[in-house]
């Protein structure tokens, strides 16, 4: 029902930033969580980053106090805010949902069970 398209990922320094884009389009519901995954060469994708249709944010150990999550809401589009990125952040990075009809409460999540639409990916690399 509804397409992620991802975008702002690049090449990078260590130490630099990036912000990274996921705008949905189609009908999107009132209930959501939303998040920010990676998945680099020979890994498990993994949970980044976290948001929820409440605004409540949750963050991999590994990114606290370097990433933020946030969303624009008349835009419908969700982002990430990687700051004093590392080598090891370098990974394809993928913008994940699950939507609920109607308003309801919902849990945020790193869990990749726990969406069912995804984007197609936008690479991010940091050179030492």
């Amino acid at each position: 029902q509804v397409q992620l398209v991802e975008s702002g990922g690049g090449s990078v320094q260590s130490g630099g930033s990036l912000r990274l884009s996921c705008a949905a389009s189609g009908y999107t519901y009132s209930t959501y969580r939303m998040g920010w995954f990676r998945q680099a060469p020979g890994k498990e994708r993994e949970g980044v980053a976290g948001l929820n249709s409440d605004g409540s944010t949750t963050y991999a150990d590994s990114v606290k106090g370097r990433f933020t999550i946030s969303r624009d809401r008349a835009k419908n589009t969700l982002y990430l805010q990687m700051n004093s990125l590392k080598p090891e952040d370098t990974a394809m990075y993928y913008c994940a949902a699950y939507y609920i009809r109607g308003y309801t409460t919902i849990s945020n999540s790193l869990n990749t069970n726990e969406y069912n639409r995804w984007g197609q990916g936008t690479q991010v690399t940091v050179s030492s």
